[in-house]
């Protein structure tokens, strides 16, 4: 099964409060066509705002949500595949029963509902479970059911708020490579998460937002580099403090590996035979910040 390409996500110069609360100010990001945008931040920074905003739960105070350059209205929301932090399930309701019926309700015949409800019930692996209630469920399955409800009627834009909470590794994987499908299939995705290192590993573009505010906004590896590079040099005869002063090392921590901030402009060949000069070297290599080591950073500073 293919969903139909769909125009990108513009969230344009949102404004939100709450009597005093500045809960968002000039949200501004895009999600183009097939692309994966992981949405971070410490809880209560503004994301789900954000998200209730984009699915019209909630009215801004200012600024606009457009989906393939016009605002979205009534009928571009039904097209929205949305998945809630706070699961909007029907617990007395059975499983299958549920999709087809929320399917029923985004426009699918009878036929085509019932269709659908089984493919993802099959690919989210509850299958199984058609005939039982939402409320008995494990919360992880509970988490698969909620993610074939914005699934079942081939949604256009995909927003899922916190779609990896509470599910084990397998789970996880399910549900990854489900994400990754769609964007192949041209439908923008958005996605909320805690687990940086999912996100670091899914995501074309990240943004991570504090008090608000989008503070860093950039592909993942636009937004590692900004953090500076390091090389970890492992060179057993060295003495302590022998990269000082080398031309564009920054700063140096001395340990079994020794770790150096590095300018722009280093030279790895200088620093290189600097090392050899007291010996072997058993490693050296240049990293960049993980993900979250620059969410720490961010968020900090904020």
């Amino acid at each position: 099964m293919t969903s139909p390409a769909s125009g990108g996500l513009a969230v344009v110069g949102l404004d939100k409060r709450f009597g005093d609360l500045v809960a968002l100010r000039d949200m501004t990001f895009t999600v183009q066509p097939g692309e994966i945008f992981g949405f971070v931040g410490s809880n209560g920074a503004g994301k789900s705002t954000t998200m209730r905003i984009i699915l019209g739960v909630l009215a801004a105070d200012a600024g606009q949500v457009t989906v393939d350059g016009r605002p979205v209205d009534a009928d571009a929301r039904r097209r929205i595949g949305y998945m809630p932090e706070e699961r909007g399930l029907y617990p007395k309701m059975k499983v299958g029963e549920q999709l087809i019926y929320l399917a029923r309700l985004h426009g699918l015949s009878k036929t085509d509902a019932q269709e659908r409800a089984g493919y993802w019930m099959e690919r989210l692996g509850i299958d199984s479970r058609i005939d039982d209630n939402v409320s008995d469920l494990s919360l992880g399955n509970q988490q698969r059911v909620q993610l074939a409800a914005a699934l079942v009627f081939d949604p256009t834009v995909l927003v899922l708020d916190e779609p990896f909470s509470g599910l084990d590794p397998v789970a996880v994987d399910v549900m990854s490579d489900v994400l990754v499908e769609k964007a192949q299939q041209g439908v923008p995705v958005i996605f909320s998460s805690h687990q940086l290192d999912l996100v670091q590993r899914l995501c074309d573009t990240v943004g991570i937002i504090a008090k608000g505010e989008m503070r860093a906004l950039g592909t993942v590896d636009d937004l590692r580099r900004s953090g500076g590079v390091h090389l970890e040099v492992q060179a057993p005869g060295a003495p302590e403090g022998w990269a000082d002063g080398l031309p564009g090392v920054v700063a140096a921590e001395y340990d079994s590996t020794t770790v150096l901030s590095v300018a722009d402009d280093y030279d790895d060949q200088q620093i290189l035979a600097a090392a050899l000069a007291h010996g072997p070297v058993h490693r050296f290599a240049a990293t960049t910040p993980e993900l979250t080591e620059l969410f720490r950073e961010v968020v900090t500073a904020s």
